[in-house]
């Protein structure tokens, strides 16, 4: 039994539900692509950033240097490839929904499916509460700026959904997102104009004073910027039910590379009027980087999927398959300090090469104990 950020995207055959593509037969194909994003996502968290900079450590150039660059989050405004490994997980949430509805709907009735989709996003806000606890040293329930706690809301919310029809569930996505943007732009409060994207000014910060009692001291909303995530969700929704389709593989990467590139379009479109800003979840964010981690994911399905070019994805369908085990085992497990105790001797007589000699200790480390983790068929339940 997996988790939401590793949920099982192979279905069974079944009738299809009211939100599957009109007139088409479920998939039974189990979606390689899928577990390979999830891994590659998460590599950059575990150890691919600090590859990087251990590389950079050795000499500068352009290449390492851009990447370097695009691994860390935006201070405020703008948009770096670092800013949508969030918003691909809400992705890929709503992506996995229509294939594990469908196989439980074969020995499971609705209610008892809603019963196990609350229960799994309660473990994930509680898990995103002790994630931060452990982290800030002191107790936090809420603490929505994390991924889990808003990847549990977004994933119940969208299992609300499961059952409507893909207009319906657009309809509903867009209204979230048009209605957030309204929100910021019309509404007041005191000392924070209508309108105002200022860091540490504006709506949403006013909302966690209001809600909280406290607001992020690097200026993420929380809150309010809660809302805007279950859009992002939604289209993983839509995505997943079109991959769940018997239509041709080509109408779907068409209909899939229209859906990111409109979406980016339109997003930063937007951005002159309504600012791209991650810690806002601004809606032209939510927009522009939901449709770049639609085009992401777009390039692996095509490859992997519809080209069948699968051998390389292993190493990531490896740490795919446990994403929960990797982003909360380096809460609560200190692996990089054992890691450490026998890296650093022999890193110091490195130069130069000991930054990079670490970082790839660890992440092989790590990516064995995942391993020995897949051999054995153990994945974080929820």
């Amino acid at each position: 039994m997996k988790t939401t950020l590793t949920s099982q995207t192979s279905a069974s055959p079944a009738a299809p539900s009211s939100a599957s593509v009109e007139g088409s037969k479920p998939v039974t194909k189990r979606l390689i692509s899928l577990d390979a994003f999830r891994g590659w996502t998460m590599f950059w968290i575990v150890g691919g950033g600090a590859i990087m900079t251990g590389l950079q450590a050795l000499g500068h150039n352009p290449v390492i240097d851009t990447i370097v660059y695009q691994l860390n989050h935006t201070p405020w405004q703008g948009l770096r490839y670092y800013d949508l490994i969030w918003p691909s997980f809400m992705l890929m949430t709503g992506m996995s929904l229509p294939f594990s509805y469908a196989k439980r709907s074969l020995t499971q009735t609705h209610r008892e499916i809603f019963l196990r989709v609350a229960r799994r996003a309660l473990v994930l806000f509680l898990l995103g509460s002790i994630r931060e606890s452990v982290n800030l040293k002191h107790p936090y329930l809420v603490e929505l700026s994390s991924a889990l706690q808003p990847i549990g809301i977004a994933y119940f919310c969208a299992f609300l959904l499961v059952r409507k029809s893909w207009r319906f569930q657009a309809a509903v996505g867009a209204s979230i997102l048009a209605g957030y943007a309204l929100l910021l732009a019309f509404v007041p409060v005191p000392g924070v104009p209508a309108g105002s994207y200022q860091q540490g000014k504006n709506l949403v910060a006013a909302a966690d004073i209001a809600v909280l009692g406290r607001t992020h001291e690097e200026g993420w909303g929380t809150v309010l910027s809660t809302i805007p995530t279950i859009a992002t969700t939604i289209l993983g929704l839509l995505i997943g039910e079109l991959l769940r389709s018997n239509g041709p593989q080509k109408t779907k990467v068409r209909i899939m590379a229209l859906a990111g590139v409109s979406c980016v379009v339109l997003g930063l479109a937007m951005d002159p009027i309504v600012p791209v800003i991650m810690k806002l979840w601004t809606t032209s964010y939510g927009l522009a980087s939901a449709g770049w981690a639609c085009l992401f994911f777009l390039v692996f399905y095509v490859v992997v999927d519809v080209c069948g070019y699968r051998k390389w994805t292993f190493q990531f369908v490896v740490i795919g398959m446990n994403a929960v085990t990797v982003y909360m085992g380096r809460t609560l497990v200190p692996l990089g300090r054992i890691v450490g105790i026998f890296t650093e001797g022999p890193a110091a007589v490195m130069g130069s090469f000991g930054p990079l000699f670490q970082a790839a200790a660890l992440l092989v480390v790590e990516w064995l104990i995942l391993y020995w983790m897949y051999k054995r068929k153990i994945f974080l339940a929820a």
